[in-house]
């Protein structure tokens, strides 16, 4: 019968797999090699010009939908002229360098306010006759670049004589088109020495604002040309991004980040603008070199020895002794069930004893059934006292894997908080953090100013002129989650919306963003604004409006790639919003970020400073940093900051890289030869202590156990030799105990062997 399985699987498995992990161990740690210029510095530029991409495509869009929304609201009535409407349009928008009103049909310019609005290749009928938004366009005016914004302005149709016969067919209504100008958004640098620049579709710089002082090595006049030819190249990738290596001064070189202007969650009003971020800056290069390549061909090699002196030790300590065992076991049972001279030569021959443990224990208790049925003696008695076994040699070649896993693990390669991280890679991060607290400092203002708006439309309108009022800026403004206005006394006098997650009742004075609640599952943020009274006009239901912000819209904005967990915390260090779950109002993760943030904390009276740093953590050394969120605005009075924290095992650098892939493989080894290990102890070392402990009380005259074989293998193909020569020698008992009832005398277990004895 074939065997299914056996010893040799789990031996061969275990030197294969060793052998693999080594392989793996010359090809992963051979490949860590410390660059001039870390790969962790270029992905940090490539993020940066990333983040700055984000913040002026988002300018860009808030600016549009606000021109767009401004001419929906505008309430225009039949006797509108365009004067009128341009005026009411534009007179409010400190931004606006020029509009124009155009009419939709002949492209007629109807009114024009501020500075010439270049309108060469307008075609106003066709920009209006689509049903989406009309995107904005790059344009140039007096030689200097400027956006153009487009929207629809619907008017009721013009009375022409309002004594004409009310049953005539009404006029379709009038729409015209609003073009407005306006400068490149501004760009802001951040990071000492950093310059940030904003190209079009050639490379041509319109816009570059620096910080701090640039370093002559940041001066690479080729970065423009090659930014805008790698965007150009990026294909059907709308929000590409890259790096670039620039020239080096002295031990300084210029590391670049671009990044297309464009939409990345579908067709966007920048995707046609063809506009790109280049941010660059001047880092020092690394002096020394690191190569792990000498040592993990040292640990490759000592691995690979530890599996060939596994796989020899295993294979004549076990695989060999079993595989006798099993050929001198299957030789007893033909010897015992079958008759003839060849059938008793098989017996003649004395069983080898191979081996230790429990292959000699089995070996020597095969000797005594061989003994046993060839009638030369009679049951024997061994000793319960026994000597290690296999499963002590099977402990031993764990130990000795392990003996090479766990420094792997634990010591080799150990990345030094100190030294792993660059320190452009700190500085990098810092950078970052910076621009997402204007990001979100950036949505707090426009929440404000939308609320502000509202707010200042309220007076003199119905409530019910009011309540829709609401219901259309809960619609147009996503990131409101409920609109409430507040009389005197606190209570709330009209709502629209989410119930309110408030539980301070208060009617603060001015205007800004606050708090409404400082415990509970979910943090309220919200943004109030005054509501004034109007002489002449009716007073609104409230006097303060508040719009709470729904955190989730603000949590979903603070994720960024490479940029780590985000947290936006109050005064007092309690989180009001993360990227990751966290349980409103706890603390920091780590008491280290919490001393990091009250580090950006200035004299009283000031914004503070951003800051940074590695800290250690139980996954690592992590690189840190925060900033204060007040600056100017409605965010003035706040004490709340946002804290960035990116585990440096997240960053391409050489000595962290070294270190997760040493550890790796040390655990891959150690898995590795342990499952192989349990396997084999499992079909090969537990079935065998279990055979001897039979084969033993069967030698010792137990006739009455019956021997089932579990698995076709070897340790089960010497369970049914067993099973045999157990139901021969219980057949000759009965045998012999009937002749000597029958006769008086047995018959004894020699008769046989003299019967053969006298064949020869």
């Amino acid at each position: 019968m074939p065997l299914l399985g056996g010893v040799r699987p789990p031996i061969a498995s275990l030197v294969l797999l060793l052998l693999v992990v080594a392989a793996l161990t010359v090809v992963g740690l051979g490949d860590v090699h410390a660059e001039r210029v870390p790969q962790a510095v270029q992905n940090g530029e490539q993020q940066i010009a990333a983040d700055t991409a984000l913040s002026v495509r988002t300018t860009i869009d808030v600016e549009a939908s606000t021109v767009r929304r401004t001419a929906a609201a505008y309430p225009a009535t039949s006797t509108s002229t365009p004067a009128t409407t341009l005026k009411a349009l534009t007179s409010a928008r400190k931004a606006v360098l020029g509009s124009a009103l155009l009419d939709s049909h002949t492209g007629k310019l109807l009114a024009a306010g501020g500075r010439p609005v270049p309108l060469a290749g307008v075609d106003a009928a066709r920009l209006t006759s689509g049903h989406g938004a009309i995107p904005p366009r790059l344009v140039t005016s007096s030689g200097t670049r400027q956006l153009l914004y487009f929207a629809k302005v619907t008017l009721p149709a013009q009375q022409e004589d309002a004594n004409q016969d009310q049953t005539a067919p009404s006029r379709a209504e009038r729409q015209w088109l609003l073009a407005v100008s306006e400068a490149l958004p501004a760009l802001t640098a951040y990071g000492d020495g950093r310059t940030a620049e904003v190209l079009d579709a050639s490379g041509t710089a319109l816009a570059t604002t620096a910080h701090g002082t640039t370093s002559p090595a940041a001066a690479d006049s080729g970065l423009p040309t090659a930014a805008a030819r790698a965007a150009h190249g990026s294909g059907q990738d709308n929000d590409a991004s890259g790096s670039l290596l620039g020239a080096t001064t002295g031990s300084r070189r210029t590391v670049a980040g671009w990044a297309q202007v464009a939409s990345a969650t579908g067709p966007g009003d920048t995707d046609g603008l063809g506009l790109v971020v280049l941010t660059s800056s001047a880092v020092p290069m690394a002096t020394a070199a690191a190569d792990y390549s000498r040592f993990a061909l040292q640990a490759a090699g000592a691995l690979a020895g530890i599996a060939l002196l596994l796989g020899l030790a295993l294979h004549y300590s076990v695989q060999r002794p079993l595989l006798r065992l099993y050929l001198s076991a299957d030789r007893l049972a033909r010897g015992a069930t079958e008759g003839g001279p060849a059938a008793w030569q098989e017996l003649a021959r004395p069983v080898p004893v191979h081996g230790f443990g429990e292959l000699a224990r089995i070996g020597r208790a095969l000797e005594s059934l061989r003994r046993q049925l060839l009638g030369e003696s009679g049951p024997q008695e061994f000793p319960a006292r026994r000597g290690p076994g296999y499963r002590a040699l099977a402990a031993a070649c764990a130990v000795l894997v392990a003996g090479w896993a766990v420094p792997m693990i634990f010591l080799l390669n150990r990345a030094d908080t100190a030294t792993a991280v660059p320190a452009a890679v700190v500085a990098e991060q810092q950078a970052r953090t910076e621009i997402a607290t204007n990001r979100i400092r950036q949505s707090f203002d426009q929440s404000y100013t939308d609320l502000s708006e509202v707010a200042a439309s309220l007076p003199g309108r119905s409530r019910d002129a009011q309540t829709e009022v609401l219901k259309r800026t809960l619609a147009d403004h996503r990131r409101f989650r409920s609109l409430y206005l507040l009389d005197r006394s606190g209570d709330i006098a009209l709502r629209v919306g989410d119930t309110p997650l408030r539980t301070l009742v208060h009617v603060p004075g001015g205007s800004g963003i606050t708090t409404v609640n400082t415990s509970g599952r979910i943090p309220a943020i919200a943004a109030y604004a005054q509501v004034r009274a109007v002489k002449g006009k009716a007073r609104a239901a409230g006097v303060v409006l508040f719009g709470e912000i729904d955190v989730n819209t603000l949590n979903a904005g603070l994720a960024r790639p490479k940029l780590g967990s985000v947290w936006v915390t109050d005064g007092n260090d309690r989180v009001l919003a993360a990227s990751v779950g966290y349980r409103a109002f706890q603390a920091l993760p780590d008491s280290g970020l919490t001393r990091l943030a009250r580090a950006t904390q200035g004299a009283p009276g000031t914004a503070g400073t951003a800051t940074s740093a590695v800290l250690s953590s139980s996954s690592g050394p992590s690189v840190d940093a925060a900033a204060p969120l007040a600056q100017s605005g409605p965010t003035a009075r706040l004490r709340w900051h946002v804290v960035t924290a990116e585990p440096a095992a997240a960053l391409q650098l050489p000595a962290v890289q070294a270190e997760q892939r040493t550890m790796l493989a040390g655990i891959l080894a150690f898995t590795l030869g342990v499952v192989c290990l349990g396997w084999l102890h499992v079909v090969v070392v537990r079935p065998l202590r279990s055979v001897a402990l039979l084969v033993e009380r069967l030698a010792g005259g137990d006739r009455r156990t019956v021997l089932h074989p579990v698995n076709h293998d070897e340790v089960g193909s010497v369970t049914r030799s067993l099973e045999l020569m157990r139901q021969a020698l219980a057949e000759r008992g009965r045998a012999g105990r009937s002749g000597h009832a029958g006769s008086g005398h047995a018959a004894g277990p020699a008769g046989p062997r003299r019967e053969y004895t006298s064949q020869r």
